[in-house]
């Protein structure tokens, strides 16, 4: 094309190539991870971190709450007397005795009975959501909350619901007992709280694995006449596999660390057996502002820490060699 004479043809316009709008998105991609994780490494520094670096540093000290003088160094030797005093050492290992027996009970039971409820209320079925919900109306009670129902359920005497429902189906003969007091029984009744409460939130992550099963593995094994158990099993089982091992765990490091319903069991006047049920966590707050000796208290706390994270590290690895 040919232009008159005195005009000047105008300049090309420059090819955009789109490079830079690119490279600045890829970088707010990249931020983006960082920038929402934050809020939460945040907490997890403020009240995990933070704590547990205080705690070792108590575990070295002679540490009391309103003493005037300066902390003493002691070194190890808060850790020694946990292995080594006597009355320490005993109610120590009593107490992870019973950490150990609370969860031997409660991870399988607990699972168990929240992955039946899960498929039971899988079901479409009238009424369902009801159904739904009063299973899962204990979780939201405040354990507090649920300690104290429950220790008028379990109360001595014909004071105690469970008591007096025995004593109405048996005619009498059945006599009163002594549930949060007897030493056979103290730690059995905070295993039956326990699962109570929390067998809810684990049905819920269960029914969430359960609906991501595909429908297509259950209508082949109906066509190869498999039947509700063989589907159960070769079906379900390994569709939910990687949920059940984390609600294992998860329910694991819930029954090592259980505290509350102890503490209120014991403190509230329910009449709970506290040598019978004490649990590591509770020594270790009673050693902090029942016997004010922070530094001991932080060593128990220190130690447990170790367990724990030992436990579960043998626990993953073993259900991650059997999916395997």
């Amino acid at each position: 094309m040919t232009t008159s004479p005195g005009l000047v043809a105008p300049a090309p316009a420059p090819e955009v190539t789109g490079r830079a709008p690119r490279r600045n998105r890829v970088r707010r991609d990249r931020l983006a991870g960082p920038l929402m994780a934050a809020p939460a490494v945040l907490l997890l520094l403020l009240f995990v971190a933070l704590p547990f670096v205080a705690a070792v540093w108590f575990s070295f000290y002679n540490v009391r709450l309103g003493d005037p003088r300066d902390p003493a160094f002691m070194g190890l030797t808060q850790y020694a007397r946990i292995f080594t005093d006597p009355d320490v050492s005993s109610q120590f290992l009593s107490a992870l005795l019973h950490n150990f027996v609370f969860a031997a009970v409660v991870v399988p039971v607990q699972t168990a009975l929240a992955l039946g409820l899960a498929v039971l209320v899988q079901k479409n079925l009238p009424g369902i959501a009801v159904f739904r919900s009063v299973y899962f109306l204990p979780v939201v009670f405040p354990m507090a909350l649920v300690a104290l129902i429950w220790g008028l359920i379990l109360a001595r005497g014909s004071d105690g619901l469970l008591n007096s429902l025995l004593s109405f189906f048996s005619g009498g003969s059945f006599g009163a007992q002594d549930w949060l007091g007897s030493g056979r029984t103290a730690l059995a009744s905070v295993i039956v709280l326990s699962i109570w409460q929390g067998v809810g939130f684990q049905m819920v992550i269960l029914l969430a694995a359960l609906q991501q099963v595909p429908r297509d593995l259950y209508e082949a094994a109906q066509l190869d006449r498999a039947n509700a158990w063989h589907r159960f099993v070769h079906v379900t089982l390994p569709g939910i596999r990687t949920t059940l091992v984390f609600v294992a765990l998860y329910t694991t490091i819930l029954s090592l660390r259980v505290f509350d319903q102890i503490y209120v069991l014991t403190r509230s006047g329910a009449g709970l057996n506290e040598d019978a049920a004490r649990t590591v966590m509770y020594q270790a707050v009673s050693s902090a502002f029942d016997a004010n000796n922070i530094g001991r208290a932080s060593a128990i706390s220190v130690v447990f820490f170790v367990i724990v994270v030992v436990l579960s590290l043998l626990q993953r690895r073993a259900t991650r060699e059997r999916e395997d």
